[in-house]
Formats: structure tokens, C-alpha cells, sequence
């Protein structure tokens, strides 16, 4: 098969940055693993006022204002998408759940199914709401009828960060991305790539 016979799409919301630095590692990492890559933002909908009032926030935003956009086309483009999203009271944040919603009318048609699907997710504090935030990232995934290829404990160093759902990180734009988190963005992005191109390539076997 070709080297990038795969699309992978790393759609994601970040407002003060360490969800935006998750999901450029991500990106590098899929696109090493042999995948075409396309790095997307959500929407921002918080006001402006709010935006400016937090220095991290507003110094994210100038920082990521060139990637493009999260459209539809994106998702129909991939054969693997990752999310990303911080907690929000254990939850998916509102601006990529808008995303999300916007997605409807492809779901109806059925071309959001048997697509690779993953999620990555950080948050301020310990037990913050990190799996909880993935799990409910994961029920429009059964939704969509997609695949869903997580992390698991498939690698000596997820026993190391612990999370089995996905790629995560306690802390925030004070807080670096340690190195447990730089190798649990590999490790998953290499999984969804590896399975990406094994389903792919299976189904045009099949068909």
C-alpha cells in the first residue's frame, strides 16, 4: 500500500493551549506513522471580553489563529478522527460539542460510519473529569457508527500515565506537557494509524 494511504483528521478546542500543543503532537505523530494529516480547530464561542480577560487564553488564540476551521468537508475527508477537548464538569466542551451537533445531517446520510475514531482530552486538576470527559466524547462516536480505537494498556508506557481512553494531561498553561503525555500522543496515533490502514485496506478487500 502507499506510504500515506490513510487521512487522518485531529479535530479539537483549546483555550489557553495544552489541548492545542496535545493535538500538534498528535498530528506529527500520525503524519511520521504514514498518514495524511489535516490539524482543525473548533470554533470559538466565548465573547471576546472573555477571551481577552485571560492572558493564556488570548495569547492561545493569537497563536492558533492560522489553523484553519473545523468543517464537514474534514470529517468527510478522513478515514480517522481524533478529538480533542478539555473538561468541562467531566464533559465535552461546548465549542466542539457544537461541532459535533453541526454534524447531524451527515449522520442521517450515514457518512460518519465505519470511520477510525479516538479522543485526547486534558484538565486542570487530578481526577478533574479526564475519562469521564472521553467516555461522553465516545457516546456520539456509537452514534456516528463509528470505530472507536483507544489506547488501552497496549504499551509498557500507558501502565505510566494510566489513562487507557485516550491521550491526557493534568495542568495548565503554566504546566508543560510532561513526557508521559508527549509518548501517550504517540502511542495513540500510531494505534489509530496502524488500525486505520488494516480496516481500510480490509474493506476494499471485502467490497
Amino acid at each position: 500500500m502507499p506510504v500515506h494511504d490513510v487521512h487522518v483528521a485531529v479535530i479539537y478546542y483549546s483555550s489557553t493551549g495544552t489541548v492545542a500543543e496535545l493535538a500538534r503532537l498528535i498530528a506529527d505523530a500520525a503524519e511520521h506513522a504514514g498518514a495524511d494529516v489535516r490539524l482543525r480547530r473548533a470554533a470559538e464561542l466565548a465573547p471576546q471580553t472573555a477571551i481577552d480577560a485571560n492572558p493564556a487564553w488570548a495569547a492561545n488564540a493569537a497563536a492558533t489563529a492560522d489553523i484553519m476551521e473545523a468543517a464537514h468537508e474534514d470529517v468527510l475527508w478522513a478515514d480517522a478522527v481524533i478529538f480533542g477537548t478539555p473538561t468541562r464538569f467531566g464533559n465535552v466542551t461546548s465549542q466542539l460539542k457544537q461541532y459535533l451537533d453541526t454534524l447531524g445531517g451527515l449522520w442521517q446520510q450515514g457518512r460518519l460510519a465505519d470511520k477510525v475514531y479516538s479522543g485526547f482530552t486534558a484538565s486542570a486538576t487530578k481526577h478533574g473529569g479526564q475519562e469521564s470527559t472521553l467516555l461522553a466524547l465516545y457516546h456520539t462516536v456509537h452514534h456516528f457508527g463509528g470505530i472507536l480505537v483507544t489506547p488501552g494498556y497496549t504499551d509498557p508506557a500507558k501502565f505510566t500515565d494510566g489513562n487507557p481512553y485516550g491521550t491526557s494531561h493534568v495542568g495548565g498553561p503554566d504546566t508543560p506537557l510532561d513526557d508521559d503525555a508527549r509518548t501517550a500522543a504517540r502511542i495513540q496515533a500510531e494505534r489509530v494509524v496502524k488500525f486505520t490502514k488494516a480496516i481500510k485496506h480490509g474493506l476494499a478487500h471485502a467490497s
